[in-house]
């Protein structure tokens, strides 16, 4: 049985111009956390390859900067975009451009753990403890999980509980640890959840976002429509992107994706619930006309029937 930790340890936690891009302007509906899915003013917006260039940024620096809310996007006809004017606000911020470099600055557990000059072990400790939270990971050649961090935050951290960076390790910490404790998959899913949620304001789309952290199992037993079941499935955004040629890796990356401790599943549910609400208010889910047939199903054991080890891993077909 996994040790409750104390709640305060686990808690506390150049110039450009329109002309040099080269894109038509299009107008859409602004994104980010300081306006979530809000109207934009009509105006001229940019697709993503552009604004990175336009920032200087490379393109998974720009992602990051996107997924942070530190460029904020639009909604157009041509899907998301980024607004001129943003590009004008970004570049007109004091420190452009090292300091938006230095905030998307991420870092592995050594150079964090150099950086906080404490050993790797410990920085793992706090990590797994949920002190903060991954922004990032990648499975490397032996199918093990790397996760990143953003430099800025561990910085945060240390400043705020340098306590915590020598010495014995909280008894609070070490019971969980022993027991088996890793916070750092739940931790990425609530940041990534959180992030996906910014950027729209649908009802559907915004359950849709709940949803994907649920395993077919899950999903199943959260929302009994199938119909409704079906949209949500058409609907989730993908937590990160795969290469065609990561199958080897698929079943690491969906085990990372995929919300496994019951705790944690409870409160994803109790978010959907609350979110399917919402959205039946707004509108119904699709469902063919009379007669036709009924959905394919995301293939969920009858009861009792027992699961593969694959199944049980990732929780989804």
């Amino acid at each position: 049985m996994a040790v409750r930790m104390d709640q305060e340890l686990r808690e506390s936690q150049g110039p450009w111009s329109l002309e040099w891009l080269g894109e038509p302007g299009v107008p859409g509906q602004a994104s980010g956390p300081e306006d979530p899915g809000g109207p934009a003013e009509p105006g001229e917006s940019v697709g993503f390859g552009a604004a990175a260039r336009a920032l200087g940024l490379k393109s998974r620096e720009f992602e990051l900067a996107v997924q942070l809310g530190e460029v904020r996007t639009v909604t157009t006809g041509l899907g998301r975009r980024v607004a001129c004017e943003e590009l004008r606000r970004v570049t007109a911020a004091e420190g452009f451009p090292e300091a938006l470099i230095a905030r998307l600055r991420v870092v592995g557990t050594a150079e964090g753990a150099q950086l906080l000059g404490i050993s790797q072990g410990r920085l793992s400790r706090l990590a797994r403890g949920g002190f903060f939270a991954p922004v990032r990971f990648y499975v490397n050649r032996y199918r093990a999980v790397v996760w990143l961090y953003l430099a800025s935050e561990l910085t945060e951290f240390a400043i705020r509980q340098p306590e915590l960076l020598s010495g014995r390790t909280p008894p609070g910490l070490s019971a969980a640890l022993a027991a088996g404790e890793d916070w750092r998959a739940a931790k990425w899913r609530s940041r990534r959840i959180g992030q996906l949620l910014d950027q729209t304001e649908d009802p559907w789309e915004r359950a849709a976002v709940l949803a994907s952290v649920l395993g077919s199992v899950e999903l199943a037993s959260a929302v009994a429509d199938p119909y409704e079941r079906t949209h949500l499935r058409q609907l989730r955004p993908a937590l990160v992107r795969m290469r065609p040629e990561a199958g080897a890796v698929r079943d690491v990356i969906d085990a990372v994706v995929t919300a496994d401790d019951p705790r944690e599943i409870r409160r994803y549910r109790v978010a959907l619930a609350s979110s399917l609400g919402d959205a039946r208010r707004a509108r119904p889910a699709p469902r063919p006309d009379a007669g036709a047939e009924r959905p394919i199903e995301d293939r969920t054991p009858a009861p009792g029937r027992p699961r593969s080890l694959w199944q049980k891993l990732v929780g989804r077909r």
